[in-house]
């Protein structure tokens, strides 16, 4: 029996194994697919992270990622705003760093079960059993749920967020254009927006959400960009003049932004499969990092004796909606005024005539750096 099974190989997953690795835990890691991948994901973090990433032994200078220092938002008829970000950040590919993480947690000592997926997870007589599709089964004393936005775990557990509506879809794709290395930016379009920032070798991570309705409406993704996507003029710039690097676009259903509880049958939920800030908020790689680091150390007090399994939930919950609870019902509430052309045009104008409010907004949906020697 391990210490630890962690369902997810994300950033969630990947750091909260290496620290727990670390520490001394059995560890194993439950990936469906095999390294190196792509994930349809922004690829921008916050620089709250920054320092405690590069503790883990990432070398994120070596790796050429983009040092990210200013914000722009597009309405859709292109009228821009632009503002400095306080903090700052970084862009990095996740086939990049994932690989990089998955490379770090083999050389502490967490043993992968790749190309699997977890059918199913049960909590009996104090253990944990992990179905895998293959036919084994795992047994530890925790597990660490890391598996995304949406999973076939997420049905089989009956999550309640499964029973609402998931209109949206998530569509990247990796570019060469010619755009500032040092923005990320926001494009809105009826019904949705794209952001695109630097990642490392002088390529761009183009990414946006869209309605299912609009890709019903025009049949396929090609169509469908030119229809919306492109009346937003530095939208259509990219698609028409960048050079794509993709053979298609990585792609995601079914993406829902409903609140989530962190622990489900004792599971304890890291990342996405905790809760999924909007893209318009544009840090949920940062939650990631931020999430593993607090349910890795916690995790570690309880495989020591030093937290019983009702004391490591009570603080678990308590610790993760005091980390993220606001910041996810900001970035909720703030997407409300975004996507439907009206409002999005009256939300850019009151932003530039009122320049403090886009900076308290940018602030309450990124936390506080993390120190690495806590």
């Amino acid at each position: 029996m391990q210490d630890v099974v962690i369902v997810g190989g994300g950033l969630a997953g990947l750091v909260s194994a290496i620290k727990l690795a670390r520490a001394g835990h059995g560890v194993t890691l439950v990936e469906r697919k095999t390294y190196p991948f792509h994930r349809v994901c922004g690829e921008y973090i916050s620089n709250e992270v920054r320092a405690y990433v590069e503790s883990l032994g990432i070398d994120l200078a070596g790796l050429g990622a983009a040092t990210i220092t200013r914000f722009q938002v597009s309405a859709p008829s292109g009228r821009l705003l632009e503002s400095p970000l306080d903090l700052g950040g970084f862009g990095i590919s996740r086939y990049t760093l994932d690989y990089e993480l998955y490379k770090l947690a083999q050389i502490a000592g967490v043993t992968f079960v790749l190309g699997q997926q977890a059918d199913a997870i049960s909590f009996t007589d104090n253990r944990f059993t992990v179905a895998l599709s293959n036919g084994e089964t795992l047994t530890s004393r925790l597990v660490i749920g890391a598996f995304g936005k949406r999973s076939r775990l997420d049905k089989t557990l009956d999550r309640a967020f499964m029973h609402q509506p998931s209109p949206y879809v998530g569509v990247k794709y990796h570019v060469i254009m010619d755009f500032p290395d040092d923005v990320i930016a926001l494009h809105n379009f009826a019904d949705g927006y794209c952001g695109m920032s630097a990642i490392e070798d002088g390529n761009y991570c183009v990414c946006y959400l869209t309605t299912r309705d609009n890709l019903r409406q025009y049949g396929n993704i090609p169509a469908m960009e030119r229809a919306v996507l492109y009346q937003n003029p530095h939208l259509r710039r990219v698609f028409e003049h960048a050079t794509f690097l993709y053979e298609k676009p990585e792609v995601i259903n079914e993406i829902s932004f409903a609140p989530k509880p962190a622990i489900e049958d004792h599971i304890l939920m890291a990342g996405d499969s905790a809760g999924l800030i909007t893209p318009l908020c544009g840090n949920g790689m940062a939650m990631a990092i931020h999430g593993a680091k607090l349910v890795s150390e916690l995790s570690s007090s309880f495989l020591r004796g030093t937290l019983s399994r009702p004391e490591l939930e009570q603080q678990y919950q308590r610790g993760w909606s005091g980390q993220f609870g606001r910041r996810l019902w900001v970035g909720r509430n703030v997407q409300k005024l975004f996507g439907r052309p009206g409002l999005t045009e009256a939300g850019i104008r009151a932003f530039g005539l009122f320049r403090p409010a886009l900076r308290t907004v940018m602030q309450h949906t990124h936390g506080t750096e993390i120190s690495v020697t806590s």
